[in-house]
């Protein structure tokens, strides 16, 4: 039998239970979310609590974790605007993306501080990322708000439906998209990403 440590989350501190989550539940697909404000100044995050939800409506998940109770910009401007641009960090623009997750202020705009340049949208207004080789055009489909056992505001889930697909010529093939040509990196925990590595097979059951 496998020996097993024991844990209630009452039973350990709000660190250990980010480290058990983040640790455990890994590789993590990372998006990298753009978004524009009330006053036009274009916002880009990367986020790995991030995956899909369906393929019929296609939709996205985003959870944004707040600060203090507040939401960030990301978050912010999504439910202001209802419109965000999902595009995929891959071994090319890692470190923009890395580079775009500095603690800026609302009024500051990671293009500033990244090497990412803007690039139009075809049927939202809010500008997608022109280093990436997947975007995904999207409208908020719902949103709900996660409260911890202090009754205080921890997260913010957003379904986002996609609305427009952009997909790298280089790496799309006979309907699929090829994962070596994509590139992307997974969140791991720390400072720590990881790439494709090892890919295998194995057959679902009939």
């Amino acid at each position: 039998m496998r020996n097993m440590l024991n844990f209630a989350p009452h039973e350990v501190t709000a660190k250990e239970k980010k480290k058990f989550m983040i640790g455990s539940v890994i590789p993590r697909p990372i998006a990298l979310v753009s978004t524009q404000s009330g006053s036009g100044v274009v916002n880009i995050a990367p986020f790995s609590y991030f995956n899909i939800v369906t393929y019929n409506p296609p939709m996205l998940s985003i959870a944004v974790q707040r600060a203090d109770g507040n939401s960030k910009d990301t978050a912010r401007n999504i439910l202001e605007s209802g419109e965000a641009v999902v595009q995929m960090v891959d071994t090319e623009n890692v470190e923009s993306a890395n580079a775009a997750s500095a603690p800026l202020a609302p009024e500051e705009s990671e293009l500033d501080v990244s090497q990412f340049t803007a690039v139009a949208s075809d049927s939202i207004g809010v500008p997608g990322v022109n280093e990436a080789k997947v975007r995904f055009e999207t409208k908020l489909y719902d949103s709900i708000v996660i409260y911890n056992d202090d009754g205080i505001a921890t997260a913010d889930v957003l379904l986002l439906k996609v609305q427009h697909y952009h997909i790298d010529d280089g790496i799309y093939q006979d309907g699929y998209i090829a994962p070596i040509g994509l590139g992307a990196v997974s969140r791991l925990a720390g400072n720590d990403y990881a790439e494709i590595g090892r890919m295998f097979t194995v057959e679902r059951p009939q």
